[in-house]
């Protein structure tokens, strides 16, 4: 039996289910996330990349989901990941959350995502994506002239950079697949 400062993981997915707006499972605690993608901008890259992403799975196979789906994850501080464009090749859950990372996690970032410390704190979520084992993290960041860094496990710290007027992929996360840069300025 858990005593209420020792929730277990299980009573945590559980009361996560009730949480209204966005959350993480981040340190044994419910972490509440800025309602990212806010914006326009961010809100509108988040929905293209889905929406290029779902008509690949529909050619090919996997599954595309878009901002709030929930995966849950085993890391030692982390439980679960929100990413704001997914691709995955797990089992489907019914109406729970997925069990295992996406193999393709888009983190569009937000107004919040340039404060002090963001940089450290969007680096260490790269590193438990990876971890947990996601082949290839999008880093979007529109306010840049570099709007797409890459990310793979196989090269964590040296991002693919794309730009306007380029062709983004996720190899190997999602063979065949690409988007064009400029999608996000249409």
């Amino acid at each position: 039996m858990s005593t209420a400062t020792e929730v277990t993981t299980d009573e945590l997915i559980e009361k996560l289910y009730s949480i209204e707006g966005k959350a993480e499972i981040v340190d044994r605690r419910i972490v509440r996330m800025s309602p990212s993608p806010a914006g326009n901008f961010p809100g509108s890259a988040a929905g293209v990349i889905y929406a290029s992403l779902r008509l690949h799975a529909k050619r090919v196979g996997g599954r595309a989901y878009a901002d709030n789906v929930v995966f849950l994850i085993n890391l030692p501080r982390r439980k679960s990941f929100r990413p704001n464009a997914a691709y995955f090749t797990g089992p489907r859950s019914g109406m729970k959350f997925l069990n295992g990372a996406p193999v393709f996690a888009v983190q569009v970032r937000s107004e919040t995502d340039y404060a002090p410390g963001a940089e450290k704190q969007i680096s260490d979520k790269r590193a438990e994506y990876f971890a947990a084992g996601t082949k290839v993290m999008w880093d979007i960041d529109l306010v840049s002239d570099e709007p797409i860094r890459a990310y793979r496990a196989a090269a964590p710290e040296t991002p693919q950079v794309f730009r306007s007027g380029e062709t983004a992929n996720a190899e190997p996360a999602v063979p065949g697949w690409t988007f064009p840069v400029d999608e996000f300025y249409d």
